[in-house]
């Protein structure tokens, strides 16, 4: 189908959505157009490339890209393929280069800023147009990239907002993950999990702002939590924290969970907002209580910890849970996942 703007917008009513919208294939390719391929989307933090030569791969749009740490410090976001032939110059999901990228498939060496170090046998190419300086022999940067607090973003628009202009109020996502750190420091710890999920990405995002489901989709979790809680108590230990977020699900019923309010921001940003609080009764959590009142004193401590945020969408593909210091980048790989 040939979409249009006026076709396009038909598609949702203030009530309601048109299948299409979640399965058209073709609508799909102009959403990674006009949509991934245009704004900022998160490529990591900046604790996964910590060391000299470090690397980590991620997407944007349909385009694969890769993080990378020079010895200088400097962080660079550049396609992940090579000038060359089209080659991908980073398999593995994470790793190590040392001091250069070398490309598998002719062995071309590059720079962790991007820049062509080295060519073998280059004798090979006398006669042609090859200069070692060449843009177009150099791996290709994205056009922007950018920081907010560690969290690296890239965008393939060559103009557009800047990315705090573009972030604004989901800002405080952000803030949240560090300030609620007694140091004031954040990192990725070990592994990121990762799955393919069968559906649209916009299915994902909007499930996790719909506060109307965890009482009857996650009663069972909740119920099971509930369950071990009462055994643990009757033997006489203290279950662990997490499992008061779990039984949460179920103890807050679904018109607990109904009270949640979700709300919207510019540049397509949404909150959910009820937070669902700290157990004060909790051995450890009264000591991290107390390492954020001597970090930053009661009064500021408390502003932070008080802020009424249970999801934070950074849109259109970043969902950050502050309170539990979670965060989940989708990419849409297909209309169906």
């Amino acid at each position: 189908m040939g979409w249009t703007d006026k076709t396009i917008s038909a598609l949702v009513e203030p009530n309601r959505a048109h299948r299409k919208a979640y399965v058209d294939p073709d609508l799909f390719e102009l959403e990674m157009e006009r949509i991934f391929e245009r704004l900022w989307i998160y490529i990591g933090h900046e604790s996964q490339v910590k060391s000299p030569g470090d690397y980590y791969l991620a997407q944007v749009g349909r385009q694969p890209m890769v993080m990378t740490r020079d010895h200088n410090g400097e962080i660079h976001v550049l396609y992940n393929r090579c000038p060359h032939r089209g080659a991908q110059l980073c398999s593995a999901r994470k790793g190590n280069a040392g001091r250069r990228i070398r490309c598998s498939y002719h062995a071309w060496m590059f720079n962790l800023d991007g820049s062509l170090d080295r060519i073998p046998a280059s004798e090979g190419y006398d006669g042609t147009d090859l200069k070692m300086d060449a843009p177009e022999f150099q791996v290709q940067r994205a056009p922007r990239a950018d920081n907010y607090r560690g969290f690296w973003f890239a965008s393939l628009a060559e103009e557009g907002p800047d990315l705090e202009s573009h972030l604004g109020y989901a800002k405080t996502a952000f803030d949240q993950l560090i300030d609620r750190a007694p140091g004031g420091e954040t990192e990725v710890v070990g592994e990121c999990f990762h799955m393919i999920q069968q559906s649209n990405w916009k299915i994902f995002l909007e499930n996790q702002l719909d506060a109307s489901h965890p009482g009857a989709t996650h009663e069972s979790t909740g119920v099971a939590a509930m369950t071990v809680e009462r055994e643990m108590r009757g033997v006489g230990n203290e279950p662990p924290v997490a499992y008061g977020f779990l039984s949460d699900f179920a103890r807050l019923g679904i018109d607990g969970w109904g009270k949640f309010g979700t709300v919207g921001h510019p540049q397509g940003h949404c909150t959910l907002e009820g937070y669902m609080g700290l157990r004060p009764d909790d051995e450890d959590t009264n000591e991290y209580v107390r390492l954020m009142y001597e970090a930053y004193g009661e009064e500021q401590a408390e502003e932070i910890l008080g802020v009424n945020l249970h999801h934070v969408l950074v849109y259109p593909c970043l969902s950050v849970q502050p309170p539990l210091q979670q965060l989940r980048a989708v990419r849409p790989l297909g209309p169906d996942r």
